[in-house]
Protein backbone atom coordinates (compact mmCIF):
# COMPACT_ATOMS: atom_id res chain seq x y z
CA UNK A 1 0.00 0.00 0.00
CA UNK A 2 1.22 3.51 -0.85
CA UNK A 3 1.13 5.52 2.39
CA UNK A 4 2.33 8.68 0.59
CA UNK A 5 -0.71 8.98 -1.67
CA UNK A 6 -3.24 11.70 -0.89
CA UNK A 7 -6.63 11.93 -2.61
CA UNK A 8 -9.29 14.57 -1.98
CA UNK A 9 -12.47 15.65 -3.73
CA UNK A 10 -12.45 19.40 -4.34
CA UNK A 11 -15.49 21.62 -3.82
CA UNK A 12 -15.97 21.98 -7.58
CA UNK A 13 -16.16 18.20 -8.03
CA UNK A 14 -12.67 17.64 -9.36
CA UNK A 15 -10.23 15.18 -7.81
CA UNK A 16 -6.87 16.21 -6.32
CA UNK A 17 -4.16 13.53 -6.20
CA UNK A 18 -0.68 13.88 -4.73
CA UNK A 19 2.24 11.50 -4.35
CA UNK A 20 5.60 13.14 -3.67
CA UNK A 21 6.46 15.34 -6.66
CA UNK A 22 3.34 14.37 -8.64
CA UNK A 23 0.35 16.64 -8.13
CA UNK A 24 -2.74 16.11 -10.29
CA UNK A 25 -6.06 17.85 -10.75
CA UNK A 26 -8.53 15.50 -12.42
CA UNK A 27 -11.87 16.26 -14.09
CA UNK A 28 -14.38 13.62 -15.19
CA UNK A 29 -17.84 14.30 -16.61
CA UNK A 30 -20.32 11.57 -17.54
CA UNK A 31 -23.72 10.10 -16.78
CA UNK A 32 -24.73 8.38 -13.56
CA UNK A 33 -21.83 7.00 -11.56
CA UNK A 34 -19.29 7.45 -14.36
CA UNK A 35 -17.37 10.15 -12.49
CA UNK A 36 -17.00 8.07 -9.33
CA UNK A 37 -15.93 5.01 -11.33
CA UNK A 38 -13.37 7.02 -13.29
CA UNK A 39 -11.98 8.61 -10.13
CA UNK A 40 -11.62 5.20 -8.47
CA UNK A 41 -9.64 3.97 -11.48
CA UNK A 42 -7.45 7.08 -11.39
CA UNK A 43 -6.63 6.60 -7.71
CA UNK A 44 -5.86 2.90 -8.13
CA UNK A 45 -3.46 3.51 -11.02
CA UNK A 46 -1.87 6.58 -9.48
CA UNK A 47 -0.87 4.62 -6.37
CA UNK A 48 1.90 2.74 -8.19
CA UNK A 49 3.23 5.19 -10.79
CA UNK A 50 5.92 6.97 -8.75
CA UNK A 51 7.49 3.73 -7.50
CA UNK A 52 7.48 2.32 -11.04
CA UNK A 53 9.32 5.37 -12.35
CA UNK A 54 11.84 5.35 -9.51
CA UNK A 55 12.73 1.75 -10.34
CA UNK A 56 13.86 2.79 -13.84
CA UNK A 57 15.22 6.24 -13.07
CA UNK A 58 18.83 5.68 -14.26
CA UNK A 59 17.61 4.79 -17.75
CA UNK A 60 15.05 7.60 -17.77
CA UNK A 61 17.87 10.08 -17.08
CA UNK A 62 19.89 8.81 -20.03
CA UNK A 63 19.66 10.20 -23.54
CA UNK A 64 16.78 8.75 -25.54
CA UNK A 65 18.20 6.35 -28.15
CA UNK A 66 16.59 3.95 -30.60
CA UNK A 67 18.91 1.16 -29.40
CA UNK A 68 18.24 1.72 -25.68
CA UNK A 69 17.16 -1.29 -23.58
CA UNK A 70 13.40 -1.76 -23.43
CA UNK A 71 11.90 -0.17 -20.32
CA UNK A 72 9.50 -2.17 -18.14
CA UNK A 73 6.75 0.27 -17.14
CA UNK A 74 4.18 1.61 -19.58
CA UNK A 75 4.71 5.21 -18.41
CA UNK A 76 8.48 4.86 -18.76
CA UNK A 77 8.06 3.39 -22.25
CA UNK A 78 5.74 6.25 -23.22
CA UNK A 79 8.31 8.77 -21.94
CA UNK A 80 11.06 7.19 -24.03
CA UNK A 81 8.88 6.90 -27.15
CA UNK A 82 7.74 10.52 -26.92
CA UNK A 83 11.27 11.85 -26.45
CA UNK A 84 12.65 9.73 -29.28
CA UNK A 85 9.83 10.81 -31.62
CA UNK A 86 10.81 14.49 -31.36
CA UNK A 87 14.60 14.17 -30.93
CA UNK A 88 15.83 14.50 -34.51
CA UNK A 89 19.39 14.02 -33.31
CA UNK A 90 19.08 16.57 -30.50
CA UNK A 91 19.88 15.76 -26.89
CA UNK A 92 16.79 14.82 -24.91
CA UNK A 93 16.09 12.35 -22.14
CA UNK A 94 12.78 10.61 -21.35
CA UNK A 95 12.47 12.90 -18.31
CA UNK A 96 11.41 15.64 -20.73
CA UNK A 97 8.10 13.79 -21.13
CA UNK A 98 7.50 12.62 -17.57
CA UNK A 99 4.59 14.90 -16.65
CA UNK A 100 2.74 14.36 -19.89
CA UNK A 101 3.21 10.59 -19.81
CA UNK A 102 1.82 10.35 -16.27
CA UNK A 103 -1.21 12.43 -17.27
CA UNK A 104 -1.77 10.26 -20.35
CA UNK A 105 -1.72 7.05 -18.32
CA UNK A 106 -4.18 8.26 -15.68
CA UNK A 107 -6.59 9.49 -18.35
CA UNK A 108 -6.25 6.21 -20.25
CA UNK A 109 -7.26 4.22 -17.17
CA UNK A 110 -10.23 6.52 -16.50
CA UNK A 111 -11.55 6.09 -20.04
CA UNK A 112 -11.15 2.32 -19.82
CA UNK A 113 -13.18 2.29 -16.61
CA UNK A 114 -16.13 4.54 -17.49
CA UNK A 115 -17.91 6.29 -20.40
CA UNK A 116 -17.09 10.00 -20.12
CA UNK A 117 -18.14 13.07 -22.10
CA UNK A 118 -15.21 15.22 -21.02
CA UNK A 119 -12.18 14.55 -18.87
CA UNK A 120 -8.73 15.89 -18.18
CA UNK A 121 -5.71 15.17 -16.02
CA UNK A 122 -3.68 18.27 -15.17
CA UNK A 123 -0.14 17.39 -14.11
CA UNK A 124 1.54 20.67 -13.24
CA UNK A 125 0.45 22.28 -16.52
CA UNK A 126 0.99 19.30 -18.80
CA UNK A 127 -2.51 18.05 -19.31
CA UNK A 128 -4.21 15.09 -20.93
CA UNK A 129 -7.80 15.59 -22.09
CA UNK A 130 -10.68 13.67 -23.64
CA UNK A 131 -13.49 15.47 -25.48
CA UNK A 132 -16.52 13.90 -27.15
CA UNK A 133 -19.48 15.24 -29.09
CA UNK A 134 -19.70 19.02 -28.76
CA UNK A 135 -17.60 19.26 -25.58
CA UNK A 136 -15.13 22.16 -25.53
CA UNK A 137 -12.20 23.06 -23.31
CA UNK A 138 -10.85 26.62 -23.20
CA UNK A 139 -7.16 26.91 -22.40
CA UNK A 140 -5.17 29.94 -21.30
CA UNK A 141 -1.38 30.22 -21.58
CA UNK A 142 0.82 32.13 -19.11
CA UNK A 143 4.49 33.04 -19.40
CA UNK A 144 5.42 33.57 -15.74
CA UNK A 145 4.03 31.08 -13.22
CA UNK A 146 5.05 33.23 -10.25
CA UNK A 147 3.12 36.23 -11.67
CA UNK A 148 0.63 34.77 -14.16
CA UNK A 149 -0.06 36.87 -17.24
CA UNK A 150 -2.43 35.07 -19.58
CA UNK A 151 -1.31 36.06 -23.08
CA UNK A 152 -3.17 33.47 -25.13
CA UNK A 153 -6.56 31.74 -25.10
CA UNK A 154 -7.78 28.92 -27.32
CA UNK A 155 -10.85 26.69 -27.38
CA UNK A 156 -10.34 23.03 -28.29
CA UNK A 157 -13.02 20.56 -29.35
CA UNK A 158 -13.04 16.96 -30.49
CA UNK A 159 -12.64 17.84 -34.17
CA UNK A 160 -9.17 19.32 -33.60
CA UNK A 161 -7.71 15.91 -32.84
CA UNK A 162 -5.23 17.46 -30.41
CA UNK A 163 -3.87 14.91 -27.97
CA UNK A 164 -1.81 17.01 -25.59
CA UNK A 165 -0.79 20.51 -24.59
CA UNK A 166 2.33 21.30 -22.59
CA UNK A 167 4.42 24.39 -21.82
CA UNK A 168 8.14 24.82 -21.15
CA UNK A 169 10.41 27.81 -20.57
CA UNK A 170 13.30 29.10 -18.50
CA UNK A 171 11.03 31.03 -16.11
CA UNK A 172 9.44 27.79 -14.99
CA UNK A 173 10.88 25.73 -12.19
CA UNK A 174 12.42 23.19 -14.57
CA UNK A 175 15.74 23.71 -16.32
CA UNK A 176 15.88 25.03 -19.89
CA UNK A 177 18.79 25.39 -22.30
CA UNK A 178 17.03 28.30 -24.00
CA UNK A 179 15.61 31.71 -23.09
CA UNK A 180 11.91 31.37 -23.99
CA UNK A 181 9.55 32.71 -21.36
CA UNK A 182 7.05 30.08 -22.48
CA UNK A 183 6.63 27.64 -25.35
CA UNK A 184 3.33 25.80 -25.59
CA UNK A 185 3.07 22.78 -27.89
CA UNK A 186 -0.02 20.88 -29.05
CA UNK A 187 0.51 17.28 -30.10
CA UNK A 188 -1.08 13.85 -30.40
CA UNK A 189 -0.63 13.10 -26.71
CA UNK A 190 0.53 14.88 -23.60
CA UNK A 191 3.88 13.09 -23.42
CA UNK A 192 4.79 14.12 -26.96
CA UNK A 193 3.65 17.70 -26.35
CA UNK A 194 5.80 17.77 -23.19
CA UNK A 195 8.94 16.60 -24.99
CA UNK A 196 8.33 18.88 -27.98
CA UNK A 197 7.80 21.97 -25.83
CA UNK A 198 11.14 21.26 -24.16
CA UNK A 199 13.03 21.12 -27.46
CA UNK A 200 11.38 24.23 -28.90
CA UNK A 201 12.06 26.17 -25.69
CA UNK A 202 15.70 25.06 -25.87
CA UNK A 203 15.90 26.36 -29.45
CA UNK A 204 14.67 29.86 -28.55
CA UNK A 205 18.17 31.03 -27.74
CA UNK A 206 21.01 33.47 -28.33
CA UNK A 207 24.21 31.46 -27.75
CA UNK A 208 26.99 33.51 -26.23
CA UNK A 209 24.87 36.63 -25.64
CA UNK A 210 26.28 38.73 -22.78
CA UNK A 211 22.85 39.44 -21.27
CA UNK A 212 22.12 35.77 -20.62
CA UNK A 213 23.33 34.14 -17.40
CA UNK A 214 23.94 30.40 -17.52
CA UNK A 215 25.29 27.70 -15.23
CA UNK A 216 25.97 23.97 -15.49
CA UNK A 217 22.83 22.06 -14.58
CA UNK A 218 24.65 19.71 -12.23
CA UNK A 219 26.13 22.65 -10.29
CA UNK A 220 22.57 23.60 -9.34
CA UNK A 221 21.19 20.08 -9.03
CA UNK A 222 23.73 17.22 -8.84
CA UNK A 223 20.98 14.79 -9.87
CA UNK A 224 20.15 16.64 -13.10
CA UNK A 225 19.77 14.54 -16.23
CA UNK A 226 21.29 17.48 -18.14
CA UNK A 227 24.72 16.95 -16.59
CA UNK A 228 27.19 19.76 -17.32
CA UNK A 229 25.02 21.38 -19.99
CA UNK A 230 24.51 25.09 -19.41
CA UNK A 231 21.00 26.06 -18.33
CA UNK A 232 19.54 29.55 -18.31
CA UNK A 233 19.50 31.34 -14.96
CA UNK A 234 18.67 34.88 -16.05
CA UNK A 235 17.91 36.97 -19.12
CA UNK A 236 18.82 40.66 -19.21
CA UNK A 237 17.79 43.39 -21.64
CA UNK A 238 17.42 42.22 -25.24
CA UNK A 239 16.99 44.35 -28.33
CA UNK A 240 14.08 43.84 -30.72
CA UNK A 241 16.53 42.26 -33.14
CA UNK A 242 17.76 39.87 -30.44
CA UNK A 243 14.20 38.81 -29.62
CA UNK A 244 13.36 38.31 -33.29
CA UNK A 245 16.48 36.21 -33.85
CA UNK A 246 15.84 33.98 -30.84
CA UNK A 247 12.19 33.46 -31.77
CA UNK A 248 13.16 32.67 -35.37
CA UNK A 249 15.41 29.90 -34.09
CA UNK A 250 12.54 28.47 -32.05
CA UNK A 251 10.17 28.80 -35.00
CA UNK A 252 12.52 26.70 -37.08
CA UNK A 253 12.44 23.94 -34.50
CA UNK A 254 8.65 24.13 -34.24
CA UNK A 255 8.31 23.89 -38.03
CA UNK A 256 10.58 20.85 -38.06
CA UNK A 257 8.35 19.15 -35.51
CA UNK A 258 5.19 20.07 -37.43
CA UNK A 259 6.70 18.79 -40.69
CA UNK A 260 7.54 15.40 -39.19
CA UNK A 261 4.08 15.11 -37.61
CA UNK A 262 5.28 15.37 -34.02
CA UNK A 263 3.13 18.41 -33.14
CA UNK A 264 0.12 20.25 -34.52
CA UNK A 265 1.00 23.80 -33.47
CA UNK A 266 3.10 25.81 -31.05
CA UNK A 267 3.11 29.24 -29.40
CA UNK A 268 6.45 30.88 -28.54
CA UNK A 269 6.78 33.77 -26.08
CA UNK A 270 9.83 35.95 -25.36
CA UNK A 271 9.97 39.44 -23.84
CA UNK A 272 6.32 40.15 -24.54
CA UNK A 273 6.48 38.99 -28.17
CA UNK A 274 4.49 35.94 -29.27
CA UNK A 275 4.92 33.82 -32.40
CA UNK A 276 2.42 31.13 -33.39
CA UNK A 277 3.45 28.28 -35.68
CA UNK A 278 0.92 25.89 -37.21
CA UNK A 279 -2.85 26.00 -36.85
CA UNK A 280 -5.83 24.22 -35.30
CA UNK A 281 -7.86 23.44 -38.39
CA UNK A 282 -10.97 21.40 -37.57
CA UNK A 283 -11.10 17.88 -38.91
CA UNK A 284 -13.90 16.36 -40.95
CA UNK A 285 -17.40 17.33 -39.76
CA UNK A 286 -19.66 14.68 -38.33
CA UNK A 287 -17.05 12.99 -36.18
CA UNK A 288 -18.88 11.88 -33.05
CA UNK A 289 -15.95 11.73 -30.68
CA UNK A 290 -12.19 11.92 -30.78
CA UNK A 291 -9.71 11.69 -27.93
CA UNK A 292 -7.74 14.79 -27.12
CA UNK A 293 -5.57 15.80 -24.24
CA UNK A 294 -4.89 19.39 -23.18
CA UNK A 295 -5.32 21.83 -20.31
CA UNK A 296 -5.77 25.34 -18.91
CA UNK A 297 -3.32 27.86 -17.38
CA UNK A 298 -0.32 25.97 -18.68
CA UNK A 299 3.27 26.05 -17.57
CA UNK A 300 6.00 23.46 -17.19
CA UNK A 301 6.43 20.76 -14.55
CA UNK A 302 9.08 21.14 -11.86
CA UNK A 303 11.42 18.49 -13.27
CA UNK A 304 14.09 19.45 -10.75
CA UNK A 305 11.70 18.47 -7.98
CA UNK A 306 11.14 15.12 -9.68
CA UNK A 307 14.85 14.43 -9.87
CA UNK A 308 15.50 15.35 -6.25
CA UNK A 309 12.58 13.32 -4.98
CA UNK A 310 13.55 10.30 -7.07
CA UNK A 311 17.12 10.53 -5.77
CA UNK A 312 15.90 10.34 -2.17
CA UNK A 313 13.68 7.28 -2.64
Amino acid sequence: MNSRLQAALLEDGRLHLNDGPIDLIVLAEGDGSSRETAFAAAIARFATILDELCAELPMLRSQARADAPVLSGIVARDMHAASLSVAGGRFITPMAAVAGAVADEILRRMLQAAPLRRAYVNNGGDIALYLSGDAVLTIGVVDRPEAPNMFGISALDATHGVGGVATSGWRGRSFSLGIADAVTALAANAAQADAAATLIANAVDLPGHAAIARAPANDIDPQSDLGERLVTRGVGALSEADVARALASGEGEARRLIACGAIVAASLRLCGVTRVVGSLAARSPGVESRPAKTGAMLHGLEERKWRRTFASL
